[in-house]
């Protein structure tokens, strides 16, 4: 059984070094030498694992910008001509050394080598992406991302910039891998003091610093650097490990000086005659790395001799041998004191197995069969596995440190590339300004604005500074930093100006056509305060709620998002703080709402509470932070207990005004109060009401449960219906026999179910009906859409009534397909025993379809029996079948109610709940109320 953990970690990244204008430039042949070298050299030992049946784990890390390139079409073409070239200068080599045996043996492996890589490529279409995605969907590789353009993100200013660069990787990292990445390679391993806050924002679950990151850190850890420690935003950082990293990386101990290894320096672009290789050098006659090299170190002078690939591989193997008895003896030796399981981060750059030390693959290939067949005491593995062994991580704060010359930002930060930072910094403040200007972008614009996003992320390469430090192809390095500046400042003055050169704009689009996907937004400020500012002569509300849409559990997403763009229209600037959800913006404006999305962290317990007062605290800081930056709110409005801490808290930390939404009650939900829960959610939801000035809910039923239940006065009650927009229950494309095809066979009549699968939306009413309805109407099919805790127990009962055959639950729908089951359904059942509202069943009517309602709650106030629906008993399945026949039997007249429904439903339009919301507003805020004249005028100044 091991007793500790490899995590083989390697960085693949090259800068962007597309040329589209010439085939000639040699910074493009950086990508094909590591593709040649490295990159299908991996994948090839990777296949070999596999074909043998070796257990295996790699961490590798594909950068936006090489992943963006190993999937260009023009570089694709590019490298197989490359290939090709190589294949032909290496079967002219075989004719060249015929006459010399030791030479001519390189010369044939040379050519049957290419002639594999070849065959590789191939096989893939050109597309290495693919073969690196296959082996991450077999469990042996863990592919993680970069910053996108590899910025050296301690030397990036401002949070929105570093944002965009993470989240522009995580974006690109999931369209060609199908899943986001659950760690990150930081450029350089530099990081510094609260990344760890954007990186967990953006769902990264760990990354990697150098030994000295974690030994600095406070508290010391207290397993060094043999664990991950969690970061104060709870990202886990994992050091490297210096023994394991000597052994490979020092010039002088390091495994790649062995004088049995290939030697680099020694290439036949530069040993033959200039007349023999002139074909396969730069046209300029520029002498060049072709990669077919001839001696091995031999030693430190200048001679050399012949390279033995034999030789090399037996060193290779013994390297591997070495390396793993090192770990062996390192993970005994710290288990035992340890009292768990070491984990020994080896994280090196991929380019050096390969390119820089030619028999690297070999070694990695030689190491894993090693550690799968001959020992136990050591298991390779990638750093979430290794994260999910324990759950008490040490937490510390981490310095600033890079894996950089010195550990920190000496080799990006000095005399030869200081000069950057300057008009960098300046270009990601004009950046942001434009992006919090430009709310909804003409075409052109928009591209634009892209395009600047582009330029700007290119110039923050840390390549360039990296070159210019290293003084190697130092021209290249200025002249790229430059040209994106320029590019990026002349779109600028454009944007600004108004007037794009549309054709230039083209051109940049060809040339500099990195992430295609990309948008301007993602540079957009958290709180924009410059534009928030030029829109102040409109009132501004805070709302706060648990859901928003996609964010959609029950009717409340739906009511504060109809709500908040309808007040919109009426000339308020809406601000809605909200619970995140997958990979969706925390930051910004939907529909002219601005909508700030938290990350809740994970709570101690596991209830549902816990995880509410977790939103609370989040909300708080959120709200905090849009006031502090600048912003002055006229009122708060919150909605339902979850939210009941926060808006308590703000409203006494700046003295705002409270309004409080009660969609419903807990006492209602379970018609009384029994466990210790429920009477602690009560207790909050008389607390929101005791602290708002104004209390809405949304029929008279609602209003006399809250008068009852928390003794609440009359005159601070108002009652405003829920709304529906007929517009948004049309579905996008046309109704065809298809849709129904997936409920339900064509002779088939649907009965719909749209809603929570909970005790008191009635369901299991319905199921007891089913079988008399059956009965006189065996054509018809019962589909239930929505889901939640009782979804088990009605499946359950559906076989125990016997109609299990005749009942489709189908989980949750989106808003499209709930759309296209109510156009083909018969008639829609909203069965409750406890229903507020009923904002469902609006929506059912306002689609034109006949509906069943429970008379209890809300239902009862939209519902008049006979005239545009039918009311059942509450909780009684005779009284349910009954009225669900009647409408069968008689379709004509079924239409008729819900034609007459639908004529009716006006009374529930938003515009007019938009207008009785803001008179509540009215009544406790100092604040006018806007007409949507003047607001379309102030939208227009904007």
């Amino acid at each position: 059984m091991a007793k500790g953990y490899l995590a083989l970690v390697l960085h693949a990244h090259l800068p962007y070094v597309r040329h589209p204008e010439s085939e000639h430039f040699l910074e493009e042949r950086w990508m094909f030498e590591a593709m040649t070298e490295t990159y299908i050299p991996l994948l090839q030992v990777y296949h070999g694992l596999l074909r043998d049946g070796v257990d295996f784990r790699v961490t590798m890390s594909l950068t936006p910008t090489l992943v963006s390139m190993l999937t260009d079409p023009l570089l694709q073409k590019r490298y197989l001509n490359h290939l090709n070239k190589l294949i032909e200068l290496a079967e002219k080599e075989v004719i060249r050394t015929a006459g010399s045996p030791e030479f001519n043996r390189l010369a044939v492996g040379y050519r049957e080598n290419f002639a594999g890589i070849r065959d590789f490529y191939r096989r893939y279409d050109g597309n290495l992406v693919t073969a690196f995605r296959e082996l991450q969907e077999l469990g042996k590789l863990e592919l993680i991302t970069s910053a996108a353009t590899h910025a050296f993100l301690p030397l990036v200013m401002t949070e929105e910039a570093i944002r965009a660069q993470i989240r522009t990787a995580i974006d690109l990292h999931e369209s060609h891998f199908g899943r986001p990445p659950r760690g990150i390679w930081l450029p350089e391993c530099g990081f510094k003091p609260d990344l760890d806050r954007i990186l967990q924002e953006c769902g990264i679950e760990y990354f990697f610093t150098d030994s000295h990151g974690v030994k600095l850190a406070d508290p010391a850890p207290v397993f060094g650097t043999l664990s991950p420690v969690l970061t104060p935003h709870g990202v886990a950082a994992f050091p490297r490990d210096e023994e394991s990293s000597k052994q490979v990386w020092s010039s002088q101990e390091g495994y790649p000086g062995d004088y049995e290894y290939r030697e680099y320096y020694r290439d036949i672009g530069y040993d033959l005659d200039f007349d023999i290789i002139q074909p396969y050098l730069h046209p300029d006659g520029i002498r060049i790395n072709t990669g077919i090299k001839y001696y091995r170190i031999t030693g430190k002078g200048d001679h050399k001799e012949p390279y033995d690939p034999h030789r090399a591989r037996e060193k290779a193997a013994e390297h591997a041998g070495h390396f793993m008895f090192n770990r062996q003896k390192q993970v005994e030796h710290w288990a035992f004191r340890m009292g768990r399981k070491p984990i020994v981060v080896a994280p090196y750059d991929a380019e050096l197995f390969g390119h820089w030390w030619y028999e690297g693959p070999v070694w990695i290939d030689m190491l894993l069969r090693k550690i799968h067949f001959d020992q136990d005491t050591v298991k390779t593995i990638t750093p979430s596995e290794y994260l999910r062994l324990y759950s008490d991580y040490q937490v510390c704060r981490l310095p600033m440190s890079s894996w950089g010359r010195n550990g920190y930002a000496d080799v990006w930060l000095r005399g030869e590339n200081d000069w950057i930072y300057p008009a960098l910094h300046a270009a990601e403040r004009r950046m942001i300004e434009l992006a919090n200007r430009f709310q909804e972008p003409r075409p052109v614009q928009q591209r634009a604005l892209n395009q600047a996003a582009r330029e700007l992320m290119l110039a923050q390469s840390s390549d360039w500074a990296f070159i210019m430090d290293n003084k190697t192809m130092v021209d290249y390095a200025v002249k790229r930093t430059k040209y994106h500046i320029n590019r990026f400042m002349r779109l600028y003055g454009m944007l600004k100006k108004g007037a794009i050169d549309e054709p230039w704009l083209i051109q940049l689009e060809q040339l500099d056509r990195l992430f295609p996907d990309l948008d301007y937004r993602v540079y957009r400020s958290r709180h924009p305060v410059a534009r928030f500012a030029a829109t102040r002569s409109r009132p501004r509300v805070l709302m706060l709620t648990w859901e928003f849409p996609p964010m959609t559990v029950g009717g409340l997403a739906r009511h504060v998002y109809d709500l908040s763009r309808y007040l919109v229209r009426h000339g308020w600037e809406v601000h809605v703080v909200t619970s995140e959800i997958g990979e969706y913006p925390h930051d910004e404006v939907v529909d002219g709402v601005h909508v700030h999305r938290v990350h809740v962290m994970k709570p101690d317990g596991g209830e549902f509470v816990h995880w509410a007062f977790q939103l609370n605290l989040m909300m708080i800081d959120a709200c905090q932070m849009l006031i502090d930056s600048g912003l002055t709110f006229d009122l708060i409005h919150a909605h339902d207990w979850l939210v009941c801490y926060a808006a308590k808290t703000i409203k006494h930390m700046y003295h705002l005004p409270l309004v409080a939404t009660i969609h419903a009650t807990e006492h209602g939900r379970n018609e009384g109060i029994y466990t210790d829960l429920q009477q602690y959610i009560s207790h909050l939801e008389w607390r929101l009401t005791y602290e708002a000035q104004r209390v809405i809910v949304c029929s008279t039923y609602m209003r006399r449960e809250v008068e009852t239940i928390f003794q609440l006065p009359a005159d601070k009650l108002d009652v405003i219906p829920n709304g529906v927009d007929p517009e948004l229950l049309q579905p996008k494309a046309a109704v065809d026999r298809r849709d129904k095809q997936r409920y339900a066979m064509d002779h088939e009549r649907i009965v719909l179910f749209i809603g929570r699968l909970v005790r008191e939306k009635g369901v299991h009413t319905l199921l007891e009906a089913a079988p008399a309805i059956l009965a006189e109407f065996p054509d018809v099919k019962f589909v239930i859409a929505g889901k939640g805790p009782a979804a088990g127990e009605l499946q359950q009962l559906a076989e125990r009534m016997g109609v299990r055959e005749k009942v489709l639950f189908t989980g949750f729908i989106p808003d499209d397909e709930r759309n296209r089951l109510l156009q083909i359904a018969e008639v829609a059942v909203f069965p409750s025993r406890y229903e507020p509202f009923g904002i469902v069943a609006l929506e059912a009517m306002a689609a034109g379809t006949a509906v069943v309602v429970s008379d209890v709650g809300g239902l009862g106030d939209v519902v008049q029996h006979g005239h545009n629906g039918l009311k059942m008993y509450p909780g009684d399945a005779h009284s349910l079948a009954t009225q669900v026949k009647d409408l069968l039997r008689d379709p004509h007249w079924a239409s008729g109610l819900a034609q007459t429904a639908l004529a009716e439903i006006g009374r529930f339009d938003w515009n007019r709940i938009a207008e009785q919301t803001i008179g509540v507003y009215g009544k406790i805020a100092n604040v006018q109320q806007s007409s949507r004249a003047s607001f379309e005028t102030a939208a227009a100044a904007d």
